[in-house]
């Protein structure tokens, strides 16, 4: 099925109807920041799970941000396309000048958002993973990686809307994919939702308080 969504909310309502039968069962919902909160949002309040998140970001392309040619993940996760950096002739001094950058960025996310509370006992749970979209997969790749640290009983990596290609090459790394729409051809996560503005780390912290009970 191919669908624009209004925004992340109408996307994390729709992936949680595809998500029905983990309601009830003993699972833990994490979203990747900033965009896939509101998402894991709604999936999170429909299974009656806890949310919380997962620090992921992106190693972009230089001069083409948006593309992700790698990922990092707490833990110290990380994950390189190397076949795409060997196609775009990115250095090796160029992927760690991005990574340093990027890492920064993490630490400071997970400083903001985490404080000092702990990433829940993920060991013998169910995870699902929410992001808004899956373009290439790195960022998710990256996430599923840094939970199975955590050694959970399954990973089930999920979004409104991927890439066919990037949600089926996601299934060698999670026991389960869930994309709800796989338009093709693809274009850009942010070519289905009408709303697509970025989601603040305000938003982000009142989302979280909002599953929490705050």
């Amino acid at each position: 099925m191919v669908k624009t969504f209004r925004d992340r909310v109408e996307g994390g309502a729709e992936l949680a109807r595809q998500l029905e039968k983990y309601a009830g069962t003993d699972v833990v919902v994490l979203a990747l920041p900033r965009g896939g909160v509101p998402v894991g949002y709604e999936v999170a309040r429909a299974l009656r799970a806890p949310l919380d998140v997962v620090l992921v970001r992106k190693i972009g392309a230089p001069g083409r941000e948006e593309l992700a040619v790698g990922a990092l993940a707490s833990g110290g996760v990380r994950v390189l396309d190397h076949e795409l950096i060997g196609h775009l002739g990115i250095t090796d001094a160029e992927v760690e000048r991005i990574a340093a950058i990027e890492q920064a960025e993490l630490r400071r996310r997970e400083l903001r958002y985490r404080r000092d509370r702990p990433l829940p006992t993920l060991d013998g749970h169910t995870v699902i993973l929410v992001d808004d979209g899956l373009a290439t997969g790195s960022s998710m790749r990256a996430a599923i990686r840094a939970v199975r640290q955590q050694h959970p009983a399954r990973v089930v990596a999920t979004a409104p809307v991927g890439a066919r290609l990037a949600c089926e090459a996601l299934a060698r790394e999670a026991d389960e994919v869930i994309c709800a729409s796989m338009p093709e051809p693809f274009y850009a996560v942010g070519s289905w939702y009408e709303d697509f503005a970025q989601t603040t780390d305000d938003e982000v912290e009142a989302w979280l308080r909002a599953a929490a009970g705050g």
